[in-house]
């Protein structure tokens, strides 16, 4: 139910000295822009720079940007003028550095001319070299030590991890192969090695990310890869089972619905460390709006998939998000959307209002609906699932539930069940208990429920 803030971390670690070059870092965006942000952040510290939490305490600051919608470009310009303000030395990087004017110059350059660089995005080695052209690197490059997963920006008990790079869908309502390329899916093994790391590092949920979490491996036709010496394919069932093993939280986001799909399910229902969650975009239900949106599932039995997906493991949680309002969305079809979500009961959802992003497809196709009627339709289609949400939660009053501790305070804890992804769904709220720490484990018997949360104490 609850929409995505858009993330905005900076790293620092608070040990920055004059002798020292120190790189402050704003990092904007999704889970896979974030990861993208741990990385270039550990191969600095790996180096020997210090990591800065405030402007004026950085040599000079990096600006992983988002450019997916309108808002999400203002955002990131805005803060790429802030950096400029505050610091004055400031080089650009992500999916914003990638786009272009209508003249064909690039954006970040024209509206921030003083700007040190701009990279696109995945561009660590650009970043990299950017840094070192404008802050040399010190003179001990192995000055401080580098957790063997790298630095994180999350919480040191869940972290990201992302499969693969691009996607090979061309939906006209979206501009990510444009600036991530197509699918490039990371061998297994490589894959299995940092998920490894984590867990040893004290990591207790992984988040697993891409743009096409079920194509992982297609690219690669599933490529024959080592984990732990054994022969595995670089394929989506193969690296969820082999995840499921590590004795941590999986968690899977951006799952189209292919037919791989209902082996997952599989596990999930065996229990272990595979969370019974499904993160599964399905954007629209009739199929003539998922055409125009080229989507790769028709959507003609998607009801049929998420009765079956439960039979299977009736414990599932289902997140799925929605656009309301698409180009030729007609009155009737959008009624037909909401009747799909009565009957799916989804226990989690997101909705956009459809926002013509620069470059998409999906601005040329006929019918474009006013502003007021776009905004107007997923605000009802909220209220819709607002009521769903409510019931679903009302059913787990009185149950116990493992929750995963975020934050810990005088009032109380703040945690989430199998069923919470983190930033993005509700959580669990806990009454104040003795000895709880944020990363503990806790089984939690749910006492009340509102729309979005539940609420309990330590059984």
């Amino acid at each position: 139910m609850k929409q995505a803030a858009r993330r905005r971390s900076r790293a620092g670690d608070g040990r920055a000295a004059a002798a020292v070059p120190s790189v402050g870092f704003v990092s904007l965006g999704c889970p896979k822009a974030l990861v993208d942000s741990e990385r270039i952040v550990t191969r600095l510290r790996a180096e020997g720079y210090a990591l800065s939490g405030s402007y004026e305490g950085a040599d000079l600051v990096v600006v992983n940007t988002c450019g997916f919608i309108d808002a999400a470009v203002e955002e990131s310009l805005e803060a790429i003028g802030e950096a400029l303000a505050e610091n004055g030395r400031v080089i650009v990087t992500g999916c914003l550095g990638a786009k272009r004017t209508d003249d064909g110059d690039n954006l970040v350059a024209r509206r921030h001319p003083k700007v040190l660089a701009v990279t696109g995005p995945h561009a660590t080695d650009e970043v990299l070299a950017a840094v070192h052209s404008h802050l040399p690197k010190p003179h001990d490059p192995f000055s401080d030590l580098v957790p063997p997963a790298g630095i994180k920006l999350t919480p040191a008990h869940y972290a990201y991890l992302k499969i693969s790079e691009g996607c090979n869908h061309r939906c006209t309502f979206c501009i990510i192969p444009a600036m991530r390329g197509d699918l490039v899916s990371r061998p297994i093994g490589e894959v299995m090695r940092e998920a490894e790391n984590l867990v040893r590092q004290g990591v207790r949920e992984i988040l697993v990310v891409s743009q096409d979490t079920s194509a992982y491996g297609v690219d690669v036709r599933y490529k024959l890869d080592f984990v732990g010496g054994r022969a595995v394919r670089t394929r989506f069932v193969e690296l969820v089972r082999e995840l499921s093993r590590l004795g941590a939280w999986v968690r899977l986001h951006y799952v189209y619905p292919y037919p791989q799909v209902d082996e997952v399910l599989e596990l999930m229902a065996a229990g272990g460390g595979l969370l019974p969650y499904l993160d599964v975009p399905f954007q629209h239900a009739v199929p003539r709006i998922l055409r125009l949106m080229k989507r790769p599932a028709s959507g003609e039995r998607n009801i049929e998939r998420v009765e079956a997906w439960r039979r299977a493991c009736p414990d599932l949680t289902i997140r799925s998000t929605f656009i309301a309002g698409f180009p030729g969305e007609t009155e009737a079809e959008f009624e037909a959307l909401l009747d799909f979500i009565r009957a799916a009961k989804l226990d989690r959802v997101g909705c956009f209002a459809y926002s013509p992003v620069d470059g998409a497809a999906a601005n040329e196709l006929p019918g474009a609906l006013p502003e007021a009627e776009r905004d107007g339709r997923r605000a009802r289609l909220m209220e819709v699932q607002q009521a769903i949400s409510r019931e679903r939660l009302q059913r787990k009053v009185g149950s116990l539930q493992r929750v995963l501790l975020d934050e810990v305070g005088p009032d109380g804890a703040i945690g989430r069940s199998s069923a919470d992804a983190p930033q993005i769904d509700g959580c669990v709220h806990v009454d104040p208990h003795p000895g709880l720490a944020p990363g503990d484990f806790v089984t939690v018997r749910v006492a009340s429920a509102d729309d979005h949360d539940l609420h309990g104490a330590v059984a």
